[in-house]
């Protein structure tokens, strides 16, 4: 009887190392991505960290050259939303005026919580799906513009105040590039964001196309408030598969991550544990000030018990 030998099983604990140094190695790559970063430290547990493995695969196959800002000309579709500036303008005018570009008032908005922290605010137009019912009502003629582009999957009204500023931070989502386009703005060098170092000042009626996922920060030293419309822009990407993929994968996350300018509009299920998240933090932090020494009670308790309830199957096998 001819032996053959027996195939070998990869183990667990080989794939698991594999994923581990594919994950690590495309942390690295995105760290060292560009002029500026982040501290590595951060970089292992930001968002855009998460997101490596999935971006790599983007910036490989990325039809667009691998810079910081890109040029505007090759976007040629994007130039129906900057000839109509004016009447978008209005429109948002008239949403500032009565007070719907705002922060999320339900901390149900994850994507941008650190940014409301600066007073920075927000109207959804659309995200990753059909515009808002809001966005409908408010805002039709740009809600119709945009319906005009199928490449601008996310779209919205952003507020930065005077003497705001928005930390340094890389977006995680290689899937898109971003687009900016004046609207109210100061005019001035001094309202201005730095993509990997390299600075723009917004003005009305100019936009500008870059890169998201470079580290970039922004800032408004004037006593002028800017309203700019910022779209997710897809990227374009070399082969139709991944374009096929990542337009899958960019609905999937845009309906995770979805939340509302109203009342009543859908909330993805992050923005929903999040939201969450925020009112046990508030329970907790109002228990901790009514009563400090239960609350420390009942801190010991709930680690005693999570330790016996890790201890409970090895001393079972004792």
């Amino acid at each position: 009887m001819t032996c053959f030998p027996k195939p070998r099983v990869v183990s667990f604990r080989l794939i698991l190392a594999i994923v581990a140094v594919l994950y690590l190695a495309s942390v690295l790559y995105v760290h060292w991505r560009g002029r500026e970063r982040l501290s590595f430290k951060r970089q292992l547990v930001d968002h855009s960290g998460i997101f490596a493995p999935y971006n790599v695969l983007m910036y490989a196959f990325s039809a667009t050259p691998a810079r910081p800002y890109l040029d505007r000309a090759a976007f040629a579709h994007l130039d129906a939303l900057r000839d109509g500036w004016q009447g978008i303008r209005e429109e948002a005018l008239h949403l500032f005026d009565e007070g719907y570009i705002r922060s999320a008032e339900k901390h149900n908005d994850a994507s941008f919580s650190s940014f409301f922290k600066e007073g920075w605010k927000r109207f959804y137009l659309k995200w990753y799906g059909e515009p808002l019912p809001s966005a409908h009502a408010l805002c039709p003629n740009t809600v119709a513009l945009l319906a005009t582009i199928p490449e601008v999957k996310a779209a919205m009204f952003a507020l930065l105040p005077p003497g705001a500023k928005l930390n340094p931070h890389r977006d995680p989502f290689a899937g898109s590039l971003r687009y900016h386009l004046g609207l109210v703005t100061p005019n001035s060098d001094a309202c201005r964001i730095f993509v990997d170092g390299e600075e723009y000042s917004w003005r009305d009626g100019e936009d500008v196309v870059f890169d998201e996922t470079y580290v970039h920060w922004a800032e408004n030293r004037t006593d002028q408030t800017r309203v700019i419309l910022f779209c997710d822009v897809e990227r374009p990407l070399r082969t139709p598969i991944l374009r096929a993929i990542n337009r899958v994968v960019g609905r999937v996350l845009g309906q995770a991550t979805a939340t509302q300018n109203v009342g009543g509009e859908r909330v993805g299920a992050i923005n929903r544990l999040y939201g969450l998240a925020h009112q046990a933090g508030v329970l907790r932090k109002r228990f901790k000030r009514a009563t400090p020494r239960l609350y420390k009670l009942t801190r010991v308790a709930l680690v005693l018990a999570l330790a016996a309830w890790l201890a409970l199957p090895w001393l079972r096998g004792i």
